[in-house]
């Protein structure tokens, strides 16, 4: 979750300095009351000051801006709202604090999970001062929670050239690296993790999926795990990059990845046992998909360290080898059919999140999608999909936008992948226009 950055005590500082008044000390000694309550810490009564200054001109932005940080530094953010547009209304179109304003209340909007209302608010923000580090990142976090990871990663970067020190931006950009960096990124990446040789001069599929292992137990805190299960770590589990700046960062190697996985292993097994899991039947364990918890080596799948991970928590969403899977063998092996038939159909299977980017990138709903575009959505159980997306190349150009929008999605990962022309995107990318309108039908 995004960190909510109320009005800072630097900005008070400005606005305390700036404010044009009927009688300028008294309100300047108001404002600077509340900043000095704001700095120590006492956020309530800071408001409850701001509160006293809103009263001394109402029409004050400075005022209502103060106020507006206190509230929302307390989470009230009905409260917070209602000042930030006060503030608003009586904004001039040059004053200085208006970019700042559309961004926090598009901070208000993602905190409510209204996604639509905070992007517009963000792009208000960035139309004001495209700078705007807090909108950048706003429109990062709402297009990651989309599925536009490469999106997302774009506005990150954005904001980081703005603020390179921004840790928000830098945590989720690094998070999302399997997503955006190039072919020859990773396969740098790679190399400074020892995972491949220096000789190697092209990036595998077996090599991308690698690097993604790797980042994953990174990012699931597997070098804390690692400092946890050795006195000293062995120094060629772990390798630091950019060392003694503000860009430090540790990285696993192969040989650290390796001893992670087998220790994570072992750990499962005895939690897996303390579970009350016979020791005969701990390697045939699967998660409620049917996908097996343990690889050959005795290793975790990546199914089986959620499986782990719920375990410790006392949660079962195992099951034991004699349980059925939730649906039943016979309706898996209709969807196995009906997979086969599509992809002889000429359909190939697209993740979740290629899917959500998709209906970001056109704006069309689903059932558009489903009945218009050539997407196929089929279910396996209650709340599990699978999506496919016709990919040759139909006389109907509407059939082709899925396609068009995921391979363009993968050569800015990788340029060498070709990208389908479609000449209905290509007309409407020359006016702006988006395949469909904001209620989800296609554009007429």
């Amino acid at each position: 979750m995004r960190c909510f950055k109320p009005f800072s005590v630097s900005l008070l500082c400005a606005l305390c300095a700036g404010s044009a008044l009927a009688a300028p000390e008294t309100m300047t000694a108001c404002l600077e009351q509340g900043k000095k309550a704001y700095a120590d810490k006492q956020v309530s009564q800071a408001k409850d000051i701001f509160v006293r200054c809103v009263k001394i001109n109402p029409a004050d932005e400075q005022a209502q801006l103060s106020l507006a940080g206190a509230l929302l530094t307390l989470d009230d953010l009905d409260g917070a709202e209602k000042a930030f547009s006060a503030a608003l209304s009586k904004m001039k179109r040059t004053s200085p604090y208006l970019s700042y304003t559309y961004s926090m209340l598009g901070d208000i909007a993602l905190k409510r999970r209204q996604n639509k209302e905070a992007l517009a608010l963000y792009g208000k923000s960035l139309e004001i001062n495209a700078a705007n580090v807090n909108s950048l990142v706003g429109k990062g976090v709402i297009l990651e929670y989309q599925g536009d990871k490469l999106g997302a990663s774009d506005f990150y970067r954005s904001a980081l050239a703005v603020e390179p020190l921004n840790l928000v931006a830098r945590k989720r950009l690094v998070n999302l690296e399997p997503e955006y960096m190039t072919d020859a990124e990773i396969l740098a990446a790679l190399k400074q993790r020892y995972a491949v040789k220096p000789e190697v001069k092209e990036l595998s599929a077996e090599h991308r999926a690698l690097f993604a292992s790797i980042h994953k137990a990174e990012q699931r805190r597997g070098i804390d795990y690692l400092k946890n299960k050795y006195p000293k770590v062995p120094a060629e589990f772990i390798v630091t990059i950019n060392k003694k700046t503000e860009f430090e960062r540790e990285m696993l190697t192969l040989a650290g990845y390796t001893a992670l996985q087998k220790h994570i292993g072992q750990d499962a097994l005895g939690v897996f046992q303390r579970a009350g899991v016979p020791i005969k039947d701990v390697f045939a364990l699967r998660n409620t998909k049917g996908e097996k918890v343990f690889k050959e080596d005795s290793t975790l799948t990546d199914a089986g360290f959620t499986v782990y991970t719920e375990a410790l928590q006392n949660r079962k969403t195992f099951l034991l080898p004699h349980e059925a899977l939730p649906p039943t063998p016979q309706y898996m092996a209709q969807v196995s059919m009906r997979e086969k038939e599509l992809k002889e159909a000429g359909y190939i299977e697209i993740s979740r999140a290629e899917f959500k980017m998709i209906e970001t990138q056109t704006r069309c709903s689903e059932d558009t999608l489903r009945d218009k575009l050539g997407v196929y959505v089929l279910p396996i159980t209650k709340n599990t999909r699978r999506y496919f997306v016709f990919t040759r190349t139909p006389k109907d150009p509407l059939k082709g936008v899925p396609y068009y929008y995921l391979m363009a999605a993968h050569a800015k990962r990788n340029p060498k992948i070709k990208v389908p022309r479609n000449s209905l995107i290509e007309s409407y990318a020359l006016y702006g226009y988006t395949v469909c309108l904001d209620d989800g039908n296609l554009l007429q």
